[in-house]
């Protein structure tokens, strides 16, 4: 199961249980909204109390320079970790919800007839290129 509101899981008891049951692999993102809530969400989903420390961290030190996010994977309670995730320039481009970011590479999509892949191609080069004279000062 799939889903961005652990409400669709503490919602329904038939739900909650086969999820439990049945899914030795958990894979969490962000949970700070849910901090005020997280011990119990940390009892329905059988987790200790290191592994709510490691999901609780998700995203707290991220370096300001690189595109990624973490993510929590826990396999069968017997190891777990937080990991980055990271793309491509192209690819953060592509599906970022940043409204600056979106209105950045339409506008220039706009201006290059409405090609949004040479948009994001041209804008991913020159935010590499930005980074390469950030780090030679």
């Amino acid at each position: 199961m799939v889903t961005q509101e652990v409400d669709d899981i503490i919602a329904s008891p038939i739900v909650k249980e086969s999820i439990i049951t049945n899914s030795d692999c958990k894979i969490l993102l962000d949970q700070r909204k849910y901090m005020n809530k997280f011990d119990s969400i940390q009892a329905m989903l059988g987790l200790t109390d290191k592994e709510k420390s490691q999901i609780l961290s998700i995203n707290l030190a991220n370096h300001p320079s690189r595109l990624y996010k973490e993510v929590w994977i826990g396999l069968g309670g017997t190891q777990s970790a937080v990991y980055a995730t990271e793309v491509s320039e192209e690819e953060y481009l592509c599906y970022t919800t940043e409204e600056t970011e979106k209105l950045e590479v339409f506008s220039l999509a706009e201006k290059l007839g409405g090609n949004i892949e040479l948009a994001i191609r041209e804008l991913a080069e020159s935010k590499r290129n930005e980074t390469t004279k950030k780090l030679k000062r």
